[in-house]
């Protein structure tokens, strides 16, 4: 009986012991560069010259000389570049390609990711979309997640984790083959922490938004989680041409919030952290990439580290479709067929004496009338094209958004409203 006693005790010793060395693994751990890693953590790069990332089994073409630097992708045709069974963190992704300088090409190749084995991905936007820069476009960057050196690469730092399996896959959509170069670096670990979250991103456009209606950069997700930031592309439309489009307020429901937010910014330029429009610039968390006053053509992003946006239940984020002119801008416009509806308007009595109006949008537009001066300053509903990525984290691998919107959505317009007109090389 004591034999046997001791047997259990023994069994439950070293089992308690594995469990141990089990540990669960973090960012924490890889923030501090001084400290060794638990047992168990495992680092792997995974690319053309070692596709499963396999201990000792690196370089191995062309006897050890650079031989497989890239993958070929076939017209309408599908690269997976990860496919991991197992626990782990994605750390650091690098890539590169052919199509990156064939500008009608840009929105026809998109990526996927799939956490834990599930059909639906957790991730799907078109790929250069994807690396924190909108509307097809290339520019040198570099933020807190991503970065663009020399505008011909693409990076990305955020953390990615999962805990049964993870799965990448680069679709080509376009008539021709692509030339792909990747590098995903990733640690092997044997638990994750239980509060560890799954990493997601959601991509829409809508070509023309409808006045006073905002524009969802990430509809209603369910779950708990953290919404972590979103890159933003505007191609304004010729109506309002000469006029300011960013005055649109970003709002944040949050658990369970219905008509009203209960986040709300001042406007698109304040949200991103600059004032009184805005010019190109890339700052750690927030940045404009491109800024073109001459088209209207638009894109920035907004990153919410150190002001994390937390949710429980629920979260969705929009931005109001508003704009700016003055007075006579805006009668001039509307003479032309422009239909502008005034909602505000900022008048100026004496020196930093002014007064707000709010302007009653069910009768002709008010800041017509003689009572107002013609440069008084006013801001009105817009329809403009539009498009985001949303970037959050959800305590599922996959979610109830919409998947990818089709072909004719992603590049619908976008040769003659963008690349013709900033004359891209």
């Amino acid at each position: 009986m004591k034999y046997t006693l001791f047997l259990l005790g023994m069994i439950c010793f070293v089992a308690c012991t594995t469990e141990t060395k089990k540990e669960a693994f973090s960012l924490t751990n890889i923030n501090e560069y001084y400290m060794a890693a638990p047992e168990g953590v495992e680092t792997r790069w995974i690319s053309s010259e070692n596709k499963q990332g396999e201990k000792g089994m690196a370089g191995m073409t062309n006897k050890g000389a650079k031989g497989d630097a890239f993958s070929m992708i076939g017209p309408h045709d599908t690269l997976v570049i990860l496919d991991h069974k197992g626990s782990g963190i994605i750390t650091k992704m690098w890539m590169a390609n052919s199509f990156a300088w064939s500008l009608e090409n840009r929105r026809k190749i998109s990526i996927n990711m799939y956490w834990d084995g599930e059909e639906k991905p957790a991730v799907s936007v078109p790929f250069t979309d994807f690396f924190s820069i909108g509307l097809g476009l290339m520019r040198p960057f570099e933020n807190e997640f991503f970065s663009m050196p020399e505008g011909r690469s693409f990076n990305c730092a955020i953390p990615m984790p999962f805990r049964k399996a993870a799965k990448i896959e680069i679709v080509n959509l376009t008539d021709k083959f692509v030339m792909f170069y990747y590098k995903i670096n990733m640690l092997k670990v044997p638990k994750l922490d239980e509060d560890a979250l799954y990493f997601h991103a959601y991509w829409n456009r809508d070509t023309a938004t409808t006045k006073g209606v905002d524009f969802a950069i990430l509809p209603k997700i369910n779950g708990k989680g953290r919404y972590l930031g979103t890159n933003i592309g505007v191609i304004g439309n010729k109506k309002y041409r000469g006029t300011w489009f960013g005055e649109g307020e970003v709002k944040i429901f949050l658990d369970g919030d219905e008509e009203y937010p209960t986040l709300s910014g001042t406007g698109t330029e304040d949200y991103i952290g600059t004032g009184w429009g805005q010019g190109e610039f890339d700052n750690r968390i927030q940045g404009s990439t491109v800024s073109n006053r001459e088209h209207d053509i638009y894109t920035f992003y907004r990153f919410h580290t150190y002001d994390p946006v937390y949710f429980h239940d629920d979260c969705k984020v929009t931005i109001q479709q508003i704009g700016n002119s003055v007075k006579s801008k805006i009668v001039e416009l509307n003479k032309n067929g422009a239909d502008i509806t005034p909602v505000w308007a900022y008048v100026e009595k004496d020196g930093f004496d002014a007064a707000k109006r709010f302007l009653d949008m069910e009768k002709p537009p008010a800041v017509q009338t003689d009572e107002f001066p013609e440069n008084v300053s006013t801001n009105f509903y817009r329809s403009d094209d539009v498009s985001a990525t949303a970037y959050f984290y959800l305590d599922k691998p996959s979610s109830n958004l919409p998947s990818l919107p089709s072909l004719d959505i992603r590049v619908r317009h976008i040769k003659e409203k963008v690349y013709d007109k900033l004359l891209e090389k």
